[in-house]
């Protein structure tokens, strides 16, 4: 996955950078084809933000997260809502591809043979 991280009122350390890059590459083993995410990092008064928009083929996610004066958490609980992001959207399409359409199915109990 290809991350590129941008820092707004805030100093850019190698610290953030590899907690980033430890969380978001395990994220890279659940898509199909390789990703591309950009992370915003900012810092506005004492609440920590961290914004995401992740690109793969199909899958357009974007989420932020803010979370009072702790950035590690923040990034640790969007990688997390992303995870179930992808989870969900992976989940629909094997559901799609499956065919299971309950609302489209008609049982043979409904059905009406009476030519009368």
């Amino acid at each position: 996955m290809e991350i590129s991280i941008t820092f707004k009122n805030i100093d850019s350390s190698d610290s953030l950078k590899s907690h980033i890059h430890k969380k978001f590459d395990r994220l890279d083993k659940m898509l199909d084809s390789p990703g591309e995410a950009h992370i915003v990092l900012s810092v506005e008064k004492l609440r920590n933000i961290v914004d995401i928009n992740l690109h793969c083929d199909k899958i357009k996610i974007h989420a932020k997260e803010e979370i009072e004066n702790n950035m590690y958490s923040a990034i640790d609980t969007l990688s997390d809502n992303v995870k179930l992001q992808i989870r969900k959207y992976k989940d629909k399409q094997r559901r799609h591809l499956a065919g299971d359409k309950q609302s489209i199915k008609i049982h043979p109990e409904e059905l009406d043979l009476s030519d009368n």
